[in-house]
């Protein structure tokens, strides 16, 4: 059997994937993180982007896009607590550039520090997850 890791990533609303991987790969506020069996413990922040879960035993990845969070990493297991999750299969490209195009709207209308780097924390969130959109469309 292949080394592999446990992975649970969830969120506020549900458990989106739990299962065995042989790594995990994800956006850090520090730059993409690469998780692999035994890796030292560690607990950090994530932001907005794309989780790539390479699935024991073959090519197949599952893609699950996370609007940030937290992660902990323990020598066996790394649980993905998102603010929100999506399946990469679920994303929406329409609604994800709806979302941009409000963001960076809302960012020239704002004149507040707060309502500022609240559309900027949004529009990060749409344009991660239109990037994660056409990473899945080059996969497929």
């Amino acid at each position: 059997m292949a080394n592999t890791i446990h992975v649970n990533v969830v969120s506020a609303e549900e458990s989106i994937f739990s299962g065995e991987a042989e790594f995990v790969v994800l956006p850090g506020e520090a730059g993409e993180l690469g998780i692999y069996p035994r890796h030292t413990p560690l607990i950090t922040r994530i932001k907005p982007g794309e989780v790539r879960i390479k699935l024991p035993g073959g090519a197949a990845e599952e893609l699950i896009f996370v609007a940030g969070g937290v992660l902990e990493v323990q020598p066996g297991l790394v649980t993905v607590l998102a603010d929100t999750a999506i399946r990469g299969h679920d994303l929406d490209e329409a609604k994800a550039a709806e979302a941009k195009k409000r963001a960076e709207e809302a960012m020239q209308n704002q004149t507040s520090k707060l309502e500022i780097a609240k559309a900027q924390a949004e529009l990060a969130q749409a344009v991660a997850q239109l990037a994660a959109i056409q990473k899945l469309r080059k996969k497929r």
